[in-house]
């Protein structure tokens, strides 16, 4: 028997609790499939939005959440994973069409999986987790279009959230200029610790602006959408690019065209979910090298699985900041 949180939905309303369960009640995997034992999970704004049951995440009834997972194979049917391998999982619809990592077991697909970086205990893969790794793919987007240290200010909006905060750590350590965007002012110190050289109250992105302004950023990280986005690309320089991967602020875009016509701005979609594994494992490649482990632990609230519910609900309202990592033993 093993702990999991559950989530479920009848005609009698949605419910979600911690819950026993027995291995063979977990769902199986048509091809290559791995039963393993997470040691360690995080907690993300989707899983938030699937245990509070405020969003649309959840397609399959009933769920365990839980988008990210590290710790150890039990047994395995694929060729590449061993028992006592150690593994990390994103993404791939884990939490949200096929029971996730909120538990002492799992039956994943092998083909999801990465090697746990050297580098990296699952605690600490964790901390970096599914926002930690979407926001290197930014920083790979970003750099694929031309980014390089000295060609100017990068925002990065969101900044104490999770995404923002490794954006922050990560863009610093590699020689940019980081201007981090938030709504909460008694957080500067932890930003500017993060590598942040300045600080701006978010609120000077978040109402609607003139389509075109002032040129700005070299490059933008952005977690947030609507309006933020909307600013951000207006206020991107010639040539410039956004990584946009978050709706925190809305999935609207109230924009115009006048920024990628005139000025040549590009709009680059960052998505970690269904990222293949090439891009997955050069992300981890590039963390293990280019984010400093103790930055990450200055992220780092840790939480066992009894506070998941709890700190969801903060986490939805804007409460926490940086990583939010779970214990599972």
């Amino acid at each position: 028997m093993f702990r999991a949180l559950l989530l479920q939905k009848a005609d009698s309303g949605f419910s979600a609790g911690l819950t026993s369960l027995d291995s063979s009640q977990l769902p199986t995997v048509a091809d290559g499939s791995v039963h393993v034992r997470p040691t360690y999970s995080s907690l993300n704004y989707k899983d938030a939005l699937a245990i509070t049951n405020t969003g649309p995440v959840v397609r399959t009834w009933p769920m365990v959440p839980g988008i990210d997972g590290a710790g150890t194979v039990l047994a395995s049917e694929h060729p590449d994973w061993k028992p006592g391998a150690a593994f990390v999982l994103n993404g791939w619809g884990v939490g949200e069409t096929h029971w996730g990592c909120l538990a002492q077991e799992a039956r994943l697909k092998g083909d999801w999986l990465v090697p746990l970086p050297a580098a990296f205990t699952p605690r600490q893969a964790m901390a970096i987790g599914t926002a930690g790794n979407t926001a290197m793919l930014c920083v790979m987007a970003l750099e694929r279009h031309g980014l390089v240290p000295g060609a100017g200010e990068v925002l990065v909006t969101g900044a104490t959230g999770g995404v923002g905060s490794v954006a922050v750590a990560l863009l610093a350590r590699l020689g940019h200029r980081v201007v981090a965007a938030t709504g909460k002012a008694s957080e500067a110190d932890y930003l500017s610790g993060l590598g942040a050289s300045a600080v701006i109250d978010r609120a000077e992105l978040g109402a609607p602006g003139k389509p075109l302004q002032k040129e700005r950023w070299a490059a933008v990280v952005d977690a947030v959408g609507s309006h933020t986005l909307a600013n951000a690309c207006a206020q991107v320089r010639y040539g410039g690019a956004v990584a946009a991967c978050g709706l925190a602020q809305g999935a609207d875009l109230p924009a115009t065209v006048m920024p990628f016509i005139l000025r040549g701005v590009a709009l680059l979609g960052v998505d970690s979910v269904m990222a293949p594994q090439p891009r997955r494992r050069e992300a981890w490649s590039r963390l293990a090298r280019d984010l400093d482990p103790a930055l990450l632990e200055r992220m780092i609230t840790e939480i066992s699985l009894d506070e998941v519910q709890e700190t969801a609900a903060r986490l939805r309202a804007g409460q926490v900041r940086g990583r939010i990592v779970v214990r599972l033993d």
